[in-house]
């Protein structure tokens, strides 16, 4: 059962501290995702080239709206990333170069994983997203 306390009872029972600042501006900040930005190019390409695949496949005046409107989602969705990792403060941490990337793996929550298993990872949604694109077209276009 649920007790109720007075201001008095718990200033007794309280050990009241003062905590350290949350971050201390002198920690370095670091963005850059750990990832190659090749790997960030090509995601977002394929998921453009997804809605241009639909936008020539189903061409209808209707439908240029909705389009644009994917298409700006996807630019916005990985343009706002983009734009932050330059934001202010200033680091000096750049994004993981691809031969770096190669040699060392990354580290995920389950150990270390190597450039391949990792670009695997990262490109197998929007390549299946892509090839049922595709495959949609295709059986529009042959129906």
């Amino acid at each position: 059962m649920a007790e109720q306390l007075t201001r008095q009872q718990i200033a007794e029972a309280a050990d009241v501290r003062t905590a350290p600042p949350a971050t201390d501006r002198n920690d370095p900040v670091d963005r850059t995702f750990e990832l190659p930005v090749g790997l960030h190019v090509a995601t977002a390409g394929f998921f453009l080239a997804y809605v241009v695949m639909m936008g020539i496949g189903f061409a209808h005046p209707e439908m240029i709206i909705p389009i644009v409107i994917c298409g700006l989602f996807v630019i916005a969705g990985f343009g706002v990333p983009a734009v932050w990792t330059r934001l202010a403060p200033g680091t000096k941490s750049k994004a993981l170069a691809w031969g770096r990337f190669q040699q060392d793996g990354i580290m995920t929550a389950y150990g270390r994983t190597t450039a391949r298993d990792a670009t695997v990872q990262v490109l197998i949604l929007p390549v299946l997203i892509f090839l049922w694109g595709l495959a949609m077209v295709t059986i529009a276009a042959l129906v």
